[in-house]
């Protein structure tokens, strides 16, 4: 059975720094990556990391964001290390994973960021 646990999120000054991470365990994934959702606008892509390395970045944080993960025997951790933070990054950020064999894709539960001073 897939499960997915996110942490990280939280109340952050404009200019700070946050890190979320998600924890995926119950399958192998070749897809993982975090979106958001702001209220009264519709979940995007904030980063994708494809096998190991390959990374995709949506615009308004390329330079700013940096997505990585890491992989153990039990589970694959994705983290987004979020730096230079503005308040138009608050949203429910979610955490996705595809796995390698077969589509089937899971979502985490969302985890709140808000950036206010």
């Amino acid at each position: 059975q897939v499960q997915l646990v996110e942490s990280g999120g939280g109340l952050v000054q404009p200019g700070g720094s946050l890190r979320l991470s998600c924890a995926a365990s119950g399958s192998i994934f070749n897809t993982m990556a975090w979106y958001r959702q702001a209220p009264g606008k519709q979940r995007e892509l904030v980063a994708r990391i494809t096998g190991d390395t390959i990374t995709t970045y949506a615009n308004a944080v390329k330079g700013r964001f940096t997505i990585s993960r890491a992989r153990d025997n039990a589970k694959s951790t994705v983290d987004l290390q979020m730096n230079s933070l503005k308040p138009e990054d608050t949203a429910v950020y979610y955490c996705y994973v595809k796995q390698l064999f077969g589509t089937q894709e899971y979502w985490g539960q969302g985890t709140q960021v808000t950036v206010s001073s």
